[in-house]
């Protein structure tokens, strides 16, 4: 073993070994290449000259990932996301003090060497050998950039950050090369602006406008000296001087930074002292980050743009594509969202369904001829905590949301439109007995038919025995009657129903397709209250379908560049004529004005909707509109569990739960409060000759007083199938329950209860 000097100093073999370690791990790789002696000291291992030589001429420079702000329509701020919270800035808009404090302590000659400061290096390298360790280091601060740019190269991948900071010869000649091409191409002060944009400043704040905000609620051009001196010390080890954690630590780093800008002569050695005496005085701002933030109840609207963002190819042809810009952030993306119809949806849902409650409602407006997203909301918070969930009940799976629920006697109108565009005539009366067998065989796409086992046929009934036709179409509407609409598309064919759904934009949730099945007339295929406003828009649009979209424009910041990304756009087609379309709304006026949703009338302004309650009242709709405005309100349990019978809701006993009594009034307080102060317009109605009169009670699916308050009844199980209100004259028991049983397999989907209406067979 080599032994020392006398006096107790280094042998030469201990001073080059010594050399050679301070080299690697202080930045002086390229100081050794420089020096005649390279080669005694061993740091041009085979290769290491030419693989310098070799390296590209110049450094990819990546985008700085920076936080994305979404706002809505009328610009109001939403929500921010980032990977990582960044803000870049210009130097000029970066304190000066700021800028002296960190060049003061990270490399106080920076405005006198170039890439590599080979004073500083034997310095280092003076200091280490005398100390027996590595306690100073050499790195410029160019180098450090050059650095932080491999890290945000990295991304989130553990492995290429591990890669990208790993203490190897090969990776600082790369870092030292890069480092000279920098300083040729940007020169100081853009070096120093990007190293203040790109650096971790601790406690998730990447650069120093972030910082600012994070640890003192300002700007990093309104830092004072003591603010900047404590946010210059964090850089060195974020963990180690974080200020919220350890604030003696922190103290004692920021007067080491005072203490060198007095030294290097930046500030006076009086100011250092006073500065020194002075309390960090933070003042922090917690971290902002997620559609768990936004504002209005916007999180889960704001979380579908986000999966709009990462799903659509018009934003980058592969899924990585997307990630990547979304990831790199520096985005502001401006949505549909119309804040008074936001905030107007938020009251009523908090009005009427608490979040404690067993069961939860989701809501959707569209704006109809655009189909732009006007509100999106639900009672149950995003979040992670008890009564909250991240699962967006207003959506389709594919978006973040669920399986979708039966939205029951709301599909009808798509049934009626059908036919009317078959050439039905809309006063069509059929005998619409109290119970029958489901009519076989019907015609289904692809020539195929539906066929009703004739050994246990499937058989339906209406609400109540005293609901027996003939009915036309008017009052069948009014009413829900559910054997008047199977017999309705028993005549037409499944194919026209399934066909005009389609057009209408009205999928299952679950991305499954329709089953050709005559039972989908009363409302058995799961679907999305953002399905259902959108396909009533259609109706309001006069039978013009506009796909839904949330996205107005987005804006990219890249650098001090900022360019406009393309957005996707909703396209509309025609998916009935208007003539038809505006029958529907006749007919679905009188279903507000008369029918089962007086609840949900909005007064003088002219409306429409249905009502619809499902699968033993595991779910209940209303679903209306105005001209310009169309809305879809379901509540139920999320699970399918709970029955809603014999259930408080938004602090109310219900007995039953029917979609004209919860969500009709959550429907009609929405509309009213997003539709205030805009122009109130009425439809384009048609004239509907009557059918032959008949003597009937005048209860307009109440049955004329079957139930307490004289008031609205509605469908019930799977539209009407059984358990609805009281229906057609003379009293009877408000809640009849349910006389018959249902053939097994009779319904498929969900084991909990849910399921799509499947009878019959092929033939």
């Amino acid at each position: 073993m080599p032994n020392k000097r006398s006096g107790g100093g280094l042998s030469p073999t201990q001073q080059a070994a010594k050399f050679l370690g301070v080299s690697v791990l202080a930045g002086a790789v390229l100081a050794g290449i420089a020096l005649p002696a390279v080669g005694a000291l061993g740091l041009a291992a085979k290769g290491s000259v030419e693989s310098f030589d070799e390296l590209p001429a110049n450094m990819k420079t990546p985008p700085l990932s920076q936080r994305t702000t979404i706002l809505d329509a009328d610009g109001g701020q939403i929500a921010t996301v980032y990977s990582r919270d960044r803000t870049v800035v210009p130097l000029k808009d970066i304190s000066p003090y700021m800028q002296k404090a960190i060049v003061a302590i990270e490399d106080s000659r920076f405005y006198q060497h170039g890439a590599v400061d080979l004073k500083g290096v034997l310095r280092a390298l003076n200091k280490n050998a005398q100390t027996g360790g590595v306690s100073e280091g050499a790195s410029t601060l160019t180098q450090q950039y050059v650095k932080n740019v491999f890290v945000e190269e990295a991304g989130n991948d553990p492995t290429k950050v591990a890669q990208a900071t790993q203490q190897t010869i090969g990776r600082k000649i790369r870092e030292l090369k890069y480092a000279i091409q920098v300083e040729e191409e940007l020169g100081k002060k853009k070096i120093l602006e990007n190293y203040l944009n790109i650096t971790f400043f601790g406690q998730q704040a990447y650069g120093v406008e972030a910082a600012a905000q994070r640890y003192f609620s300002t700007s990093a051009k309104d830092l004072d000296l003591e603010q900047a001196a404590l946010l210059a010390g964090i850089v060195q080890s974020p963990s180690r001087y974080d200020p919220v954690n350890d604030e003696t630590e922190a103290t004692k780093r920021r007067n080491t930074v005072l203490q060198r800008m007095a030294a290097v002569g930046d500030i006076s050695r009086a100011q250092a002292a006073d500065a020194m005496k002075a309390p960090l005085g933070l003042k922090v701002s917690k971290p902002k980050n997620g559609c768990i933030t936004a504002v209005k109840g916007a999180g889960f609207f704001c979380d579908y743009v986000r999966e709009v963002f990462l799903t659509d190819p018009v934003f980058g042809k592969t899924k990585e594509k997307r990630a990547k810009i979304w990831n790199q952030g520096g985005l502001t993306i401006r949505t549909t969202m119309d804040p008074q119809a936001q905030n107007a949806a938020q009251r009523s849902i908090k009005e009427h369904v608490y979040k404690s409650d067993e069961v939860a409602t989701a809501v959707s407006l569209v704006q109809p001829g655009t189909g732009k997203i006007l509100a999106m909301g639900q009672s149950r918070p995003y979040g992670f905590k008890k009564n909250e969930t991240q699962i967006n009940l207003s959506v389709d799976q594919s978006m973040g949301g669920g399986m979708g629920y039966q939205p029951g006697s709301t599909f009808k109108p798509i049934v009626a439109a059908a036919a009317l565009e078959d050439g039905m005539p809309a006063n069509k009366v059929y005998s619409s007995p109290y119970q029958m067998a489901y009519p076989s065989p019907v015609s289904a796409c692809d020539g195929k038919r539906w066929v009703n086992d004739p050994n246990n046929p499937a058989k339906l009934e209406n609400e109540n025995s005293s609901e027996v036709g003939p009915y036309d179409m008017r009052e069948a509407t009014a009413k829900s009657v559910n054997t008047y609409y199977v017999q309705m598309i028993s005549d037409i064919g499944i194919c026209p129903v399934t066909t005009m759904a389609k057009k209408m934009g009205v999928v299952r949730a679950d991305g499954d397709k329709m089953p050709q099945v005559p039972s989908i007339a009363l409302g058995t295929q799961e679907m999305s209250p953002l399905t259902m406003a959108n396909a009533y828009a259609t109706f309001a649009a006069r039978g013009m379908h506009c796909t839904p979209v949330a996205i107005e424009s987005v804006s990219r910041r890249v650098g001090d560049k900022t360019s406009s990304l393309e957005v996707p756009k909703s396209t509309c087609s025609r998916a009935m004529s208007e003539n038809t379309a505006d029958t529907i709304n006749t007919l679905l006026k009188g279903v507000v004005e008369d029918g089962t949703g007086k609840k949900a009338g909005l007064g003088s302004r002219p409306s429409a909707g249905k009502t619809g309650t499902t699968d033993e009242r595991y779910a209940a709709w209303f679903v209306g509109y105005t001209p310009n405005m169309a809305g879809a309100v379901w509540v139920g349990d999320p699970a399918h569990k709970r029955k809603m019978v014999g259930i408080t809701i938004g602090g109310r006993s219900y007995g039953k739960v029917f979609g004209g009594e919860v969500p009709g009034p959550i429907w009609g307080d929405m509309m009213s409060g997003a539709l205030e102060g805009k122009p109130v317009e009425d439809f384009n109605t048609v004239h509907i000759p009557d059918s032959k009169p008949r003597d009937r009670g005048d209860g307009d699916g109440d049955g004329g007083g079957g139930r307490d308050d004289g008031g609205n009844g509605d469908d019930g199980f799977i539209g009407g199938l059984v358990g609805g209100n009281n229906n057609g004259g003379g009293g009877g028991e408000p809640f009849p329950t349910p006389s018959f049983s249902i053939p097994e397999g009779f319904f498929r989907g969900q084991s909990n209860g849910g399921g799509n209406g499947n009878g019959g067979r092929f033939g």
